[in-house]
């Protein structure tokens, strides 16, 4: 199927070289952004997962596992050039895994949109932004509290209290840089899809 959209108005539903493409720009995203996570460019990695599972949920059996591949490569990569050990890196514990189930949020979220998604409308808009912001929560409570609870890196004594402090003190910086990459995606898929109304219609009018 060569359209965005299915006859009935389901799921995004994409020619393959359209698919591919997809991937492609979200993977180089994902490099572009990961390099530094706290660069004034963050990482965009948790919008990716969320775009991905949009876009290519059909294809999941292999999209998903070629990103967390990514994703570990370039923390590989990273870690290596600065000339130290990928598993004594303050970030890298028991809990590093545990992005593998934050990112599957992400992914379920995007993927859950995709099978409600009729085109433009309000609607959709506020199942986007609803859908997004149960699968960022979900994300962060995993990752922060997995690192917080595992990783060695956190002092102990441990305690709920300070981990519910923990939680807040990340919390806004995540939601406002993930909030902010979500939105630019929004606009840009709205303007693809109007753009993609009017080509035809431009296209019709001039016969």
């Amino acid at each position: 199927m060569n359209s965005p959209t299915s006859a009935t108005g389901a799921r995004p539903d994409f020619a393959t070289t359209t698919r591919y493409g997809i991937i492609a720009l979200l993977m180089l995203v994902m490099a572009g952004t990961r390099i530094n996570h706290f660069a004034p460019l963050p990482d965009a990695s948790w919008v990716v997962f969320f775009a991905a599972g949009f876009y290519l949920s059909r294809a999941w059996r292999w999209v998903f596992p070629l990103l967390v591949v990514e994703a570990v490569l370039v923390d590989y990569l990273v870690i290596s050039n600065q000339g130290l050990s990928f598993w004594q890196h303050y970030c890298v514990s028991a809990a590093y895994w545990f992005l593998v189930p934050s990112y599957l949020a992400m992914w379920f979220g995007g993927s859950w949109l995709a099978s409600t998604y009729r085109g433009l409308g309000m609607r959709e808009l506020a199942l986007a932004c609803a859908a997004f912001f149960v699968a960022f929560n979900l994300c962060y409570l995993i990752s922060n509290g997995s690192f917080y609870w595992l990783s060695d890196s956190v002092p102990l004594p441990r305690s709920a209290g300070a981990w519910f402090a923990n939680l807040g003190d990340w919390y806004p910086f995540y939601l406002r840089s993930q909030g902010i990459y979500f939105a630019i995606g929004t606009a840009l898929h709205a303007l693809i899809v109007m753009f993609g109304r009017a080509l035809p219609a431009a296209q019709r009018s001039e016969r």
